[in-house]
């Protein structure tokens, strides 16, 4: 039978390595089973059975994952510079040429550049109207019209 201080120390070891890695790969995953790591260890100090330690350190660590993460995400991608591509979602585009899906046909300018456009709903968009960008597929914009501009 492993001792209570052995399992302790180990606990501490598997939290040290889940920080370390954490701090290498910054992907958000493994601090949350770090966190998981840490209640096993107060269980070991407690001298609680192994199967139980495990069972709360998977326990703990995914309910820490699943809920957590994504706020954390969340709040450490603000500063996220968007590509290219991303930062057309949500823009206004005024489009240049018919949109029509069935014939694969239409173009919008936005921030002044000509892109290929589909429309969101498969609906036809007449040339002149306001657009708001839904998506991008590939190299074309996914719009659809801006119900504040037309």
């Amino acid at each position: 039978m492993i001792g209570t201080i052995s399992m302790t120390l180990l606990w501490l070891i598997i939290f040290a390595l889940l920080i370390i890695v954490e701090l290498v790969t910054m992907g958000l995953t493994t601090i949350w089973f770090a966190g998981g790591a840490v209640v096993a260890c107060v269980l070991a100090a407690l001298s609680l059975p192994i199967w139980l330690q495990v069972v709360v350190f998977l326990i703990v660590s995914v309910v820490l994952l699943y809920f957590t993460r994504p706020i954390a995400v969340k709040y450490f991608n603000k500063s996220r510079v968007r590509t290219n591509i991303e930062s057309m979602i949500g823009k206004q585009a005024v489009v240049m040429s018919e949109i029509d899906n069935i014939q694969g046909i239409g173009q919008v300018k936005v921030n002044g550049m000509d892109w290929s456009a589909r429309s969101f709903d498969g609906t036809p968009i007449e040339a002149g109207k306001v657009v708001v960008v839904r998506a991008v597929d590939g190299v074309k914009l996914i719009v659809s019209l801006d119900p504040n501009n037309n």
